[in-house]
Order: structure tokens, then C-alpha cells, then sequence
């Protein structure tokens, strides 16, 4: 592959077509079912899949079949399958084995969220140098067109690269509960990935390729706390009638170390692979304060540990609580004198990769649930069961191939390193296909803000990645012709992918 001819040719994608197809898509509120109840009478979803669909269909590739479905009651999806340049990898007797790609990306979007610069909006597309502001284009509307531009680049250059599927889900943000029905659906048609590339992940820094290794879990729920059945004056009842926000906070330091945020339940803990703790140790040499600096700090704030090394590992195969929602009070400019029936509050625990998530709710409902201080009222509602993700060893082959690509189209060796977010799609393809080799990465880097205000997507490494997708294609087409990707295999029976929150 002509290193120079892949890098031209995908800039101008980029820039003449990508990025015009992206600001469009960014106008789309399609925001994921679970924040959207009406989205199908709304017709966003509808509208960002009529754009994506459409260009793709008009891609110039010979052979190319896109296809949108939807199962009855589900979110739709969009199939894409290309043709390989030949019948290639075929065995001694002569059987082709079915030894493509599978390319996955998601279309349905995050909320709105509030906090974005007064010049900014979610729906409104951006560009500020070499930035597209708004949301959903790094997450994960890009992820479409750089499938199919990384394809067509080697198309233009005559370059042999097998079958390629892509597959774009609309309910990756509520947990992609509909994508286990379609992957069964289709089961034949996309036959036994050797090479899975999810695009819908994050870059520590945006200097060179970064290969996601794990993905955490999630579980958690509502917390709420009762000791009355309607609110009283807090200066008749302070003193006599227990806080409901005391005693929450009191079953919060069974699970959480108020001073440190650590976990304090045993169970909720793995033992970390050396591997991951050695990949950690090299991110957080290549990195420093990066790690903890791309966040929006207020001044005098600091990280919860000095030590970058046990940073990488809180945020990757350590368990964290997050309070991400509150209920039973009233706003500030509401606030009466009055003690309060209830308090609820929602829990987003992180997982380790390999912990399973639907033991780690009963964990969290048992120790919360458990003695009620003063007799209150505890109830734990589990809502989210996400599992996470450790990727397989990776093949000689794909290891060379990835830092190919990053010492070609970034000028520096790739990096792996674990994310703390959950992408339910990983875990699915890792059950469903136990022998594929996994390439997982993406363009949101530092102070991108994936789910916040003032997301963007950074347009230099969008297209670097792109290249970078590309090559590895190209270096999976040569690998297959050695049988060095062979041992892809399918479980046998139903899929148990089993129940996803959203990530």
C-alpha cells in the first residue's frame, strides 16, 4: 500500500466530504431511545439513518449491498457488506474460508446536556480550526464514513482486501439491547469474523494510534431512602426524625470511602492481568499528567492519587462509584424548612472488565439492602447490567500491522491502554466470535468530552485513523493468504448475550 497516495486520499475525503456529511448529521437530535422515549414518532433516528444510508449507497465501491433494517419494535440498523477483492485464503482442497471483516459503529447520540460555551450547542455543527464541535460526531457518526473511506482507499490503489461487514446499531448509548437480535439475525450473513474494528472508542493523546485492551462494566440502579410519608417542618421534626439524606449517606460508606473514593467491597474487585498493569506503567510514562490534566479541573483540584500508574488502573480494572442523579429535592430556589420524605439517588458503579455484572448488582442491592439504619425504608431498583471486556492476546500479525499503521500515518508507536466506559458491543462479539482478533479505537481525546458539553471531534486524527483502519485491512488480507488468522469460531446454539445498560 502507497503510504503517501492512503494519506492524500483520505484527507480529501475528509475534507470535501466527511466532514460537510458530519455537520448535517450533528443537526440530527437522534438522541438513543433510553433519553428519547418517542424517538420513533419523533423520526430523528430515522433521519440520521436516511443520511448515513444514503451516502453510503452512493460510495462508487462494485458490488457494495447496503441495507437498512428493523426488526419489529427495535431500533434500526444499518448492514453493509462489500465484497473481498477475490475468493482468497482458500484451503488445500479448495474451500474458501468465510475470513472477513466486521466494522461496527453507532449512529443514535447522547443528550443534550447543559454547560456548553455560549457559541457552542449539541445541535449545532462547529468548526473551530481543526475541530467539528457538536454531538455525535466523534461519537460515533464518523464512524460509518471512515469504514467505508478506508475501504474505497484501497480500492483506488488496486490493493486486495477480504469480505467487509459493517454494522451501525441506533441504541449503543441505552446499551445496545437491540444489537444481540440483529447479530442473530444475520448470523449467516456476516459468517465468522477473523477481524473485529470497533471505531467507537478513545485516544489517550492524539500523537499516535491508541488500541483499546478492556472495557469496564457497569451496574447500578436507583438508592432511595424513606422515613416519612409526606414531608414535615424540619424545625418540629430535626432532632427526632432521621435525615433521609443522613442515612443515604450513611449506606453509601458501606460501599465507598468517602475520604478516598475507594471501593470498599471486596467482591467488586479482580485480580488485574500484569500484562494490563505493565501496559499501564508504559501509558502513564508516555503521558504524565495528561492522564488526569485533560479533565476540567477547578483550580487548587487534584487527582484522587499522585501515583499515573494507579490512575490508569482506578480508570481501567478498578471499580468507582458515580452519583449521576438526584431525586426528593427540591431546588435551591425551592427549598423550604421542610425535612424531606425521601431522598433517591442514582448509582453508576464501574466494573472490572472481568467481573460479571449482574453478581455485581446483587453485590451492590445486598449491602445497601441490609440493616436499615433507624428502621428506614431501602430500596435498591437495579436498572443497568453492562459487561465488560478483555480483549483477547493479540496475533503476531495484528500487532505488527497496528503499529505499522501508527508509525506510518502518526509518526509514532501505537499505545494500548484500557478505557472506563462500557461499549456492550464488545462483549457480545467476544462471546459470539471467540476466535476473532479485535481492533478497537477512536478519535475522542483529550478534553473531547464524549457525553458533555462542548464535545468535538478532532478532524486530524479522524483521518489518521481512517488510514490507520486501512492498513490494517490491507495487512489482514495478507495475513489470511498466510493462514495466519485462521481459528475463528462460532458458539454453537442461542446467543446469551444477556441483558446491557447503557454505557
Amino acid at each position: 500500500m502507497d503510504t503517501a497516495k492512503t494519506d492524500r486520499f483520505i484527507a480529501d475525503a475528509w475534507d470535501g466530504d466527511i466532514v460537510p456529511q458530519l455537520v448535517e448529521y450533528i443537526r440530527i437530535p437522534n438522541k438513543s431511545p433510553m433519553f428519547d422515549a418517542q424517538w420513533k414518532e419523533h423520526g430523528y433516528m430515522d433521519d440520521a439513518v436516511k443520511l448515513l444510508a444514503g451516502w453510503a449507497k452512493a460510495q462508487p465501491i462494485a458490488g457494495m449491498q447496503v441495507e437498512v433494517l428493523e426488526l419489529e419494535g427495535r431500533t434500526p440498523l444499518i448492514y453493509i457488506e462489500v465484497p473481498g477483492s477475490e475468493a482468497h485464503g482458500a484451503d488445500a482442497d479448495g474451500t474458501v474460508r468465510d475470513d472477513c471483516v466486521l466494522l461496527y459503529g453507532h449512529l443514535d447520540k447522547q443528550p443534550e446536556m447543559t454547560g456548553w460555551a455560549d457559541d457552542l450547542g449539541p445541535w449545532k455543527p462547529v468548526i473551530k480550526g481543526d475541530k467539528l464541535y457538536g454531538r455525535g460526531g466523534a461519537d460515533d457518526g464518523y464512524a460509518l464514513y471512515g469504514s467505508l473511506t478506508a475501504i474505497r482507499a484501497l480500492k483506488e490503489q488496486g490493493e486486495p482486501h477480504a469480505r467487509c461487514v459493517i454494522l451501525i446499531e441506533a441504541c449503543e448509548e441505552s446499551g445496545s439491547y437491540d444489537l444481540p437480535f440483529y447479530v442473530d439475525h444475520l448470523a449467516d450473513r456476516i459468517g465468522k469474523p477473523s477481524l473485529v474494528v470497533c471505531l467507537d472508542s478513545g485516544c489517550a493523546n492524539y500523537d499516535q494510534l491508541w488500541c483499546t485492551t478492556s472495557l469496564r462494566g457497569l451496574a447500578g440502579g436507583n438508592l432511595t431512602v424513606s422515613v416519612l410519608s409526606e414531608g414535615v417542618h424540619s424545625g418540629d421534626a430535626s432532632g427526632v426524625v432521621p435525615s433521609s439524606f443522613r442515612l443515604l449517606r450513611q449506606l453509601l460508606s458501606r460501599l465507598e470511602d468517602e475520604a478516598t473514593g475507594k471501593i470498599l467491597v471486596d467482591e467488586l474487585y479482580v485480580d488485574i492481568p500484569e500484562q494490563r498493569i505493565s501496559q499501564a506503567n508504559r501509558a502513564a510514562q508516555v503521558l504524565g499528567s495528561e492522564i488526569w490534566d485533560k479533565f476540567p479541573f477547578l483550580p487548587g483540584m487534584t487527582p484522587m492519587n499522585p501515583d499515573l500508574t494507579e490512575l490508569v488502573l482506578n480508570r481501567t480494572w478498578r471499580p468507582a462509584l458515580s452519583i449521576t442523579g438526584v431525586d426528593g429535592m427540591p431546588t435551591l430556589q425551592n427549598a423550604g424548612n421542610v425535612l424531606r420524605p425521601h431522598t433517591a439517588v442514582k448509582l453508576s458503579l464501574r466494573l472490572p472488565p472481568t467481573l460479571e455484572p449482574k453478581r455485581a448488582g446483587e453485590i451492590l442491592k445486598r449491602v445497601l439492602e441490609a440493616n436499615p439504619p433507624s428502621g428506614c425504608r431501602v430500596e435498591v431498583e437495579l436498572e443497568k447490567a453492562s459487561t465488560g471486556w478483555n480483549a483477547p492476546e493479540l496475533a503476531p500479525w495484528l500487532e505488527r500491522a497496528i503499529d505499522t499503521a501508527s508509525r506510518e500515518f502518526f509518526g509514532a508507536p501505537a499505545m494500548y491502554m484500557g478505557e472506563g466506559g462500557t461499549i456492550p458491543f464488545m462483549g457480545m462479539l467476544g462471546d459470539k466470535f471467540p476466535g476473532a482478533q479485535f481492533m478497537i479505537t477512536g478519535v475522542l481525546g483529550p478534553h473531547s468530552n464524549a457525553h458533555g458539553p462542548n464535545e468535538f471531534l478532532h478532524i486530524p486524527t479522524g483521518k489518521r485513523v481512517t488510514a490507520a483502519v486501512a492498513r490494517v485491512i490491507a495487512d489482514h488480507y495478507e495475513a489470511s493468504q498466510r493462514g495466519e488468522t485462521r481459528g475463528v469460531g462460532v458458539h454453537e446454539g442461542k446467543s446469551h448475550f444477556g441483558d446491557h445498560g447503557c454505557c
